[in-house]
């Protein structure tokens, strides 16, 4: 779902590179707030390696085939952190293995980044009811993790299908827009089971972890 060099004008790529200059101040601002800052670097380096590697991890839904972006599960685990660590593994998406491109990075950044940022306040509603109840937990995990890939993918459509190049067939295009925004309604169920099983698993063994 990465968008590619090419697609998208000058002006909303610059506008995607304003919106994420933003966006990462504003996250490393809030994570500056934290007593300890740096007390959650391993966490997020490990899950920003997740997320370099996920895009290879692709699930065949006929007739075409998505790959994980586990976006949803940066921004329920990670909080601010999440913005920042999914800028840098698009970078080495795009640098390494040509998905998304550099043109487009700060559209992708913050077609991804943005709905961590809200996966991580839908996760934090759980706090209104029993934080130490797993039921409520797995409940707005699920919703955390699905949701920032469901997110993600309605800003992806409505950029894409807005930005259409003329010398193409539109028509077709659209279809294939049409397929690939369908296919990931299944992966959002992928993700939000993921999320959920992590957010479980580290409540048992390491509920700090799901402080933030």
């Amino acid at each position: 779902m990465h968008i590619p060099d090419g697609i998208l004008p000058a002006s909303v790529c610059i506008t995607g590179y304003a919106a994420t200059g933003g966006f990462t101040w504003y996250s490393l601002r809030q994570i500056n707030r934290d007593p300890n800052p740096q007390e959650s670097i391993p966490k997020a380096s490990l899950l920003t390696a997740a997320f370099f590697v996920a895009s290879w991890i692709h699930i065949p839904i006929p007739p075409t085939s998505v790959h994980l972006i586990l976006n949803g599960l940066l921004g329920t685990m990670l909080g601010y952190y999440a913005f920042p660590a999914i800028l840098i593994g698009l970078f080495f998406q795009a640098v390494m293995f040509q998905h998304g491109g550099l043109s487009t990075l700060g559209v992708n950044a913050t077609m991804f980044g943005v709905p961590a940022l809200l996966a991580y306040h839908l996760f934090q509603l759980r706090l209104l009811f029993d934080k130490d109840n797993r039921v409520v937990t797995g409940i707005f995990a699920f919703i955390g993790g699905a949701g920032g890939l469901g997110i993600a993918t309605l800003l992806f459509f409505a950029l894409v299908i807005t930005n259409i190049p003329a010398t193409i067939d539109a028509s077709a295009e659209k279809m294939a827009i049409y397929g690939l925004v369908l296919a990931h309604i299944p992966l959002m169920v992928i993700e939000g089971a993921f999320t959920t099983a992590v957010a479980l698993f580290l409540k048992q063994v390491k509920p700090e972890l799901l402080e933030s």
